[in-house]
């Protein structure tokens, strides 16, 4: 008995028993849930990746494309000046699959009070998360061109989407990224995109705009506007076969495609809508 136990055993340390598929996400939807920051890592000079550990080495199993809302653990901080928790949402960018962890990339804005809290944070410390909320159902191939537009931090939902979707190797779709910052050191996640468009060359084209550019700065210059967009992105008349998601500053997003109407997406408005794209074709995260 004994030895049949051992021999067990060792058949399944070495890996002949497979893992149990994991069918519960450690996230719940309707209730706050502490998780403890593992890591930091300086991203820039106002950015950071916080690493919050998953119990049970457990992946996160969120949809795509989704978020989730955080607030303070603490009950007495990150609070509004009617003594409310400040809750703000952020979308993660490790991927759903990923056992342990769940990354933020957060940048501090100077009148940003859950940024700068997150930001206060040291390893060791909690922050509390529900969700996941979910945005945008992706599905495989369901457009044959799909434009991210972002600016700013208003990139991780955007990347959550395309990493995502060209990680499936049936994917057909092409994306086109447009990303306006104001100079170089402000491009968030550059190194991620660039691997992903160097591994996938004919499905995903990655194009940054800035408004401080180097000296030797050889791409465009400035705002997403008409031009750019005309010179880019899939042209409206593609009807159901294209989709613009745009994510970033509110005046940008609504210069772009129309003011969103609180968490609805609000009418078609910008100069998408001038170049003819309608409700349908655009979403705003």
């Amino acid at each position: 008995m004994g030895v049949g136990c051992a021999g067990l055993a060792a058949y399944a340390y070495l890996g002949g028993i497979p893992e149990k598929k994991q069918e519960k996400s450690p996230l719940d939807p309707e209730n706050f849930v502490d998780f403890k920051l593992k890591k930091i890592i300086p991203y820039n000079h106002n950015t950071s990746t916080f690493v919050f550990e998953l119990p049970n080495n457990d992946a996160s199993l969120m949809p795509v494309a989704s978020c989730l809302v955080v607030k303070s653990s603490d009950p007495e901080a990150l609070l509004d000046p009617k003594g409310k928790p400040i809750i703000r949402p952020y979308t993660p960018i490790s991927q759903p699959d990923e056992k342990g962890v769940l990354t933020l990339l957060v940048k501090k804005y100077d009148n940003g009070n859950a940024s700068k809290y997150i930001h206060s944070l040291k390893e060791g410390d909690s922050l509390s998360f529900k969700g996941p909320i979910v945005k945008w159902k992706y599905e495989h191939n369901q457009f044959d061109e799909v434009a991210l537009i972002g600016g700013g931090s208003g990139i991780t939902p955007l990347y959550q989407v395309v990493s995502h979707a060209l990680a499936n190797p049936a994917n057909k779709t092409k994306f086109t990224l447009l990303f306006s910052n104001v100079t170089e050191a402000d491009i968030l996640m550059r190194e991620e995109f660039d691997a992903l468009s160097k591994a996938h060359p004919d499905t995903l084209k990655t194009i940054y705009l800035l408004d401080k550019p180097p000296a030797g700065w050889t791409g465009p210059k400035g705002f997403i506007d008409k031009n750019v967009i005309k010179e880019h992105v899939a042209p409206a008349s593609l009807g159901e076969k294209v989709k613009v998601f745009v994510c970033g500053p509110p005046p940008q997003v609504a210069a772009l495609a129309g003011k969103k109407a609180g968490y609805q997406q609000g009418a078609i408005g910008g100069v998408l809508k001038e170049l003819g794209y309608t409700e349908d074709q655009v979403f705003k995260f």
